[in-house]
C-alpha cells in the first residue's frame, strides 16, 4: 500500500478559512443555520468550522449537531461484519432552518442520499446546502454536488482519499492511498 499526500496540515487550514468565508459570504447571519456533521467523519469538519467562524470572526450563533446514517444507508446490511452505529446529537430545531450538511469526502453520494432520508426525521428544513473536504468529482453513483468544496481530487480505480484529523489521528493530513 502506498500514500501521497494530498493536502498538508497548512492546505488544510487555508482551505478551512476559505470555507468559513464562503459560509459568512452566503448565510451573513447564521440564526437561521445549522451545521449538520455527517457521522463519523463529517462531525470533526463541522466542528473545526464552528471554532474557525467563532474564534476569527467572532460568529457565536452557530449550531453544530451530528447525524448518525449508518441505519439509512442502502448498503448497511451488505456488510459481512456487524455495524457500529455513532451517535446522533441534533438538540436544536431544523425544521425551516437553513441546514448545511457536513462531511470529510463526497464519494458516491449515497451517504448524502441517506442523511436526506435521515434529517426528516429532525424536521422539515426550509432548505439543505453540502460542504465536503473533498470531492472525488468522477465516482459519483446519484447526482449530488457540493455547494461549497474544498478540494477535487481525481481519484481512480482502488486509490482511496484519506483524511486524517488531529482529533482522531494525531495529524491533519489527506493521503492518496492506492491499495
Amino acid at each position: 500500500m502506498s500514500q501521497k499526500i494530498l493536502l498538508n496540515e497548512t492546505e488544510i487550514e487555508i482551505i478551512l478559512h476559505r470555507l468559513a468565508c464562503q459560509l459568512i459570504e452566503k448565510h451573513n447571519d447564521f440564526s437561521e443555520s445549522v451545521f449538520i456533521g455527517i457521522q463519523p467523519r463529517g462531525t470533526f469538519l463541522a466542528e473545526r468550522l464552528q471554532q474557525k467562524l467563532e474564534r476569527d470572526y467572532q460568529i457565536t450563533e452557530v449550531k453544530t449537531g451530528k447525524l448518525d446514517i449508518t441505519f439509512y444507508r442502502d448498503d448497511f446490511r451488505r456488510s459481512k461484519k456487524p455495524l457500529e452505529a455513532n451517535k446522533t446529537r441534533i438538540d436544536f430545531l431544523v425544521e425551516d432552518k437553513r441546514v448545511i450538511f457536513i462531511d470529510d469526502v463526497l464519494y458516491t453520494g449515497r451517504s448524502i442520499r441517506s442523511a436526506l432520508t435521515a434529517i426528516q426525521s429532525f424536521g422539515r428544513p426550509k432548505e439543505i446546502e453540502l460542504l465536503t473536504l473533498i470531492d472525488r468529482r468522477f465516482s459519483r453513483h446519484l447526482p449530488i454536488q457540493p455547494d461549497y468544496n474544498g478540494r477535487q481530487v481525481d481519484a481512480i480505480n482502488e486509490e482511496r482519499v484519506k483524511v486524517n484529523w488531529k482529533e482522531n489521528e494525531g495529524e491533519d493530513c489527506v493521503y492518496l492511498v492506492n491499495n
